[in-house]
């Protein structure tokens, strides 16, 4: 069986894409070329890889287990190639880092000037995304590593480390209407309007999971953002809007003029640290920036230590 890499890489952008268009306008290369591209692989690998409608391209049940494998290896295999030209012109490795924004500035930056210092000649990669796409880009082998929050139930493919604590907390303004009741319960939200990020985030479903164990209505969202970020902090203190913010968060200037509710259910807990893939190969690179993050967490916590350490 003779497949072409240029045929893999037609696959794998239409899959991202969804639309052939789309692919070739990444690519630089022409809609023919990857249609027949596409058309090659099938009849090579002997099954559909798309099914196509007016609305673009999805991939088969069968063809989403072999883009996982394929993305796997073909970032493999261009890191292998990145790794021997930087071999030959002396420099150390690269390092692809995703981290969650909320974690760039006190996980990522200090433990990234130190790796600097010590290794001067390597170049990191870093990604800033939420946890979700985060995980995506790791499991299609684009990232080495990610910063983020851990998933509550690690699934079998990764193995992560602990480096902090940091809950997640429902906050409103200081001299909200909510901190007048002194008997707050859950159930006293159900009215509330709420800044909250996408439906898609963790966070905003551990919202709407505590309201409806608590026979709620999902949240009345009257704003929704890409994540509760710094910038709309002024938001909350100028509105009744309910919102969730992290802890470490709160302890910053973001957090000036707000509070956390006064309620059991209004802190969800959460565990920062580092995902990686079991079976990838652990660079001596990604080993030793594995090693600064731990020296370096804000909090002591149990770690997993990982088998190269």
């Amino acid at each position: 069986m003779s497949i072409s890499l240029d045929d893999i890489d037609y696959f794998l952008a239409v899959a991202d894409e969804g639309q052939v268009r789309k692919a070739a306008l990444r690519l630089g290369v022409s809609q023919p070329a990857i249609t027949k591209g596409l058309q090659r692989l099938e009849k090579t690998l002997g099954f559909e890889l798309f099914e196509r409608s007016v609305r673009g391209m999805t991939l088969t049940r069968v063809a989403e287990q072999f883009r996982q494998r394929t993305g796997a290896l073909r970032g493999v295999l261009h890191d292998a190639i990145k790794e021997a030209t930087d071999l030959h012109l002396g420099a150390l490795g690269l390092l692809r880092v995703g981290v969650s924004p909320l974690y760039a500035q006190k996980l990522f930056v200090p433990a990234f000037v130190q790796l600097h210092r010590q290794r001067p000649a390597a170049t990191v990669r870093a990604s800033v995304h939420l946890n979700d796409e985060l995980w995506r880009l790791l499991r299609q082998g684009e990232l080495d590593m990610t910063i983020s929050s851990l998933p509550a139930v690690v699934p079998d493919d990764l193995e992560v480390i602990e480096l902090m604590h940091d809950d997640v907390c429902m906050v409103v303004r200081h001299g909200h209407p909510l901190l007048d009741n002194r008997r707050l319960k859950l159930g006293d939200l159900a009215s509330a309007q709420w800044m909250l990020p996408g439906p898609g985030v963790a966070a905003r479903r551990h919202v709407e999971a505590r309201l409806a164990q608590a026979g709620l209505p999902p949240p009345r969202i009257a704003l929704e953002v890409s994540n509760t970020s710094a910038q709309m902090g002024q938001i909350l203190r100028e509105t009744d809007l309910v919102s969730i913010m992290s802890e470490s968060m709160l302890a910053g200037p973001s957090g000036q003029g707000l509070e956390v509710l006064p309620l059991a259910q209004a802190r969800i807990r959460r565990v920062v640290g580092i995902s990686l893939l079991k079976q990838a190969r652990q660079q001596p690179l990604l080993t030793r920036f594995v090693q600064l993050l731990m020296e370096m967490a804000p909090q002591s916590a149990p770690v997993q230590a990982l088998n190269a350490l």
